[in-house]
């Protein structure tokens, strides 16, 4: 009788291959230019103000009409491509928001930018989740937090990367240079994917017609020797047939419910400075590359953090980790208004608050892929990161209204600390709830 190989033993037992780095290096460049096109309205806005006379409210639809879009795409990406396969949604995912992107660059107005930015939102937000969940499935389970944060690094990237493009870029080519950017460069990227990029090999498993693909793949990272006489199969029993219902299974509805908690927390903080940091410090006395640059640095520092907390993962779990950046963050995130004397001590403390935030949402994303079963991955991650997206839309729309009620600088940041000292609770009460099934399934 033949004997039978899990893939997930093939990917763990080999070396790393070439084709699991060049995965790696495609979903890095995916959420390079997923990131960038995300951000790229904040670091617009400030010039969008002075040339359509607008007042910072009233630009608000068009940051809350880009999350709405990446609410909705993530919901609904995330089945399809349980359904239907990672890269094909993925590059549905990019065309959609390479040519919404492109198209806001022809704008005349705030009613045509606010309908391409919801356009431009369905796609970024049906990508990210499918490129978290297809470089997390070819990641060996020893590496895969450092390997997957690598590749996810490049969205945090992608942030940081506007607001350098911005300051050199928009004095000659003005706020329209930059949506021609964020619109041109994914579409050059469309077909290299077409050709190099492969669909899971957890998805091509339990799919007859596409076994010559998955012995192709197979064969490329394990040699012909780790599946030779055997039957290959997926490392999960069958799942319902919704995935949906996956989430709210009894032993994973507390951890479902606490990780979108998270979500929402850290990406209504992560959202309100993206979108309406550079605004606020222009409106404080800095300058707009200033503004930019200070910015900037929340990405920054969020990829070295997402790194070094990758390393610290691999090694010691997720239990403790996990809540202890979150509590961290909120107190470097208290802190950014006692600094507001000196532009290069403001850059810093940003920097450092941007460690802890960005850092553990990149860390906390490629989590997400590891809670959930196979045929739920892609489901479970572009939920949890729904969840994020409705608190992206409530922090981008209250920007301005948070700012006014605060009254300071100082007192703004300690308000937007807030959210992250839940997130630290929920992560807690997450970690502990995973222990103890462990406890039990083992017991």
């Amino acid at each position: 009788m033949p004997r039978s190989v899990r893939i997930a033993d093939i990917i763990d037992d080999s070396p790393l291959s070439w084709l699991q780095v060049r995965v790696l290096f495609l979903c890095f460049l995916i959420v390079l230019l997923d990131g960038f096109d995300t951000a790229v309205i904040g670091y617009v806005a400030p010039e969008l103000i002075l040339e359509w006379g607008l007042q910072r409210s009233e630009l608000a639809p068009a940051f809350g009409a880009g999350l709405f879009g990446m609410l909705l795409g993530a919901m609904c990406c995330g089945p399809l491509a349980d359904r239907f396969g990672r890269k094909r949604v993925l590059l549905v995912g990019i065309l959609v928001f390479a040519l919404g992107t492109l198209a806001a660059a022809f704008s005349s107005g705030l009613g045509q930018l606010v309908v391409l930015r919801f356009v431009t939102g369905i796609g970024l937000g049906g990508v990210l989740p499918n490129c978290i969940t297809l470089s997390s499935e070819y990641s060996p389970r020893r590496r895969r937090m450092l390997l997957a944060t690598l590749s996810y690094s490049g969205f945090i990237l992608g942030l940081a990367m506007g607001g350098s493009v911005a300051a050199w870029l928009m004095p000659a080519l003005g706020w329209q240079g930059m949506l021609a950017l964020g619109g041109l460069a994914p579409l050059v990227l469309v077909p290299v994917l077409m050709r190099w990029l492969p669909e899971s090999l957890y998805f091509l498993v339990g799919r007859k017609r596409h076994r010559k693909a998955l012995l192709r793949l197979v064969t490329a990272i394990g040699g012909r020797d780790s599946w030779r006489g055997a039957i290959l199969v997926d490392d999960l029993p069958e799942q319902p047939r919704s995935p949906v219902s996956v989430l709210f299974q009894r032993e994973r509805v507390l951890r479902t419910v606490m990780l979108w908690l998270t979500f929402f927390c850290g990406l209504f903080v992560f959202y309100l400075l993206t979108n309406w940091l550079p605004t606020i410090l222009r409106s404080s006395g800095y300058g707009a590359s200033e503004s930019a640059h200070i910015a900037s640095m929340i990405p920054m520092g969020g990829v070295l953090g997402s790194i070094a907390m990758a390393l610290v993962l691999d090694r010691i779990g997720t239990r403790w980790v996990l809540p202890l950046q979150a509590a961290f963050s909120a107190l470097a995130l208290g802190m950014i208004g006692s600094q507001l004397g000196s532009a290069s001590e403001l850059m810093l403390m940003v920097f450092i608050a941007g460690f802890g935030l960005s850092g553990l949402l990149s860390n906390l994303s490629i989590v997400a892929a590891t809670l959930y079963p196979v045929d739920a991955r892609a489901t479970g991650v572009s939920w949890a990161l729904s969840a994020g997206r409705a608190g992206s839309i409530v922090g981008s729309m209250l920007g301005a209204w948070l700012f006014a009620v605060a009254g300071s600088l100082d007192g703004f940041f300690l308000w937007i600390a807030t959210p992250m000292l839940l997130a630290s609770l929920a992560l807690l009460v997450m970690g502990l709830r995973r222990a103890e099934h462990l406890a039990v399934a083992e017991g």
